[in-house]
């Protein structure tokens, strides 16, 4: 028996030619020359040793041989085809995410993964910004510059609280003064940012510091104070009204959000479109 690689694109060939048994539909359902069907055709009967079609003045008809081939050939590509769709619907994409940045990806992830249900994202979360994938396929990054990635929206930053903390007081300098800072971080700098860029100078006399500005966030959610935070993060947290944002003010700390990904040679299937998803409208 011959060596020589199976030809594959011949075979598809061959099975959607014997369902026309015309070389000019078969050309049309594979978009290709009647001349290019030919040959493939021609190429896998010189593989097997025997012709397949016997040609005729109103078309092509089977020969014996071809016709006790063609049930094996079609069952064969078929498997192979559910293999490889089943291979590709079944495909995890990796992703590495910020614990801060997790307010505004999930919602992103569901309604992605109801569109598409085939792909399936398998999250890991972390207190480390690193710019290597490791053993991800993508990675989203905060940090002061955009790097090498694609940026996915600059940080900007104002005070927010659950609507029952302020009440009817209004938003002005004293009533923060009289609050519970919350800090996303272990010092105040990004507090001491904001109230910097308002020319606001205030005395805080209460203060409670978290890991992430996502804990941050939610101990605002639950009344426990003022915190500042990222606009985009809290974007549906004011849409519920779990939050409002009481000052106009906003600052930007320089920051950015980003994500980097494997190159397209060794991307697993469909993390395109999750890069297209995470990264439109980029508000860079």
């Amino acid at each position: 028996m011959s060596q020589r690689p199976l030809p594959l694109n011949a075979i598809h060939a061959f099975i959607v030619t014997s369902r026309h048994l015309n070389l000019t539909r078969a050309a049309d359902e594979l978009c290709i020359t009647q001349g290019a069907v030919s040959r493939k055709i021609a190429s896998l009967e010189s593989w097997l040793g025997f012709s397949l079609f016997d040609r005729h003045a109103r078309g092509l008809r089977l020969t014996p041989q071809g016709s006790a081939l063609l049930p094996a050939l079609q069952a064969g590509y078929q498997q192979m085809y559910d293999a490889a769709q089943a291979s590709r619907q079944q495909a995890v994409i990796r992703l590495k995410a910020p614990t801060c940045a997790m307010r505004w990806l999930l919602p992103k992830l569901v309604a992605l993964e109801k569109r598409r249900p085939e792909l399936h994202v398998s999250l890991t979360t972390t207190l480390e910004h690193s710019a290597q994938l490791e053993h991800y396929d993508a990675a989203i990054l905060y940090g002061p510059d955009r790097g090498p990635g694609i940026c996915l929206f600059e940080e900007e930053l104002t005070p927010v609280l659950a609507g029952s903390l302020l009440g009817t007081h209004p938003a002005d300098a004293r009533t923060l003064a009289a609050m519970t800072f919350l800090h996303p971080t272990a010092d105040s700098r990004d507090w001491q940012l904001w109230l910097k860029s308002q020319q606001m100078t205030i005395t805080m006399q209460r203060n409670q510091h978290f890991a992430t500005m996502d804990l941050a966030i939610s101990a605002a959610i639950q009344g426990y104070g003022v915190t500042v935070a990222d606009v985009t993060l809290i974007a549906e947290d004011l849409a519920r009204q779990q939050l409002i944002a009481p000052f106009s003010g906003r600052v930007k700390t320089g920051a950015v959000y980003s994500l980097i990904r494997r190159p397209a040679e060794e991307a697993p299937p469909l993390l395109d479109e999750l890069v297209t998803w995470l990264s439109s409208p980029a508000s860079c």
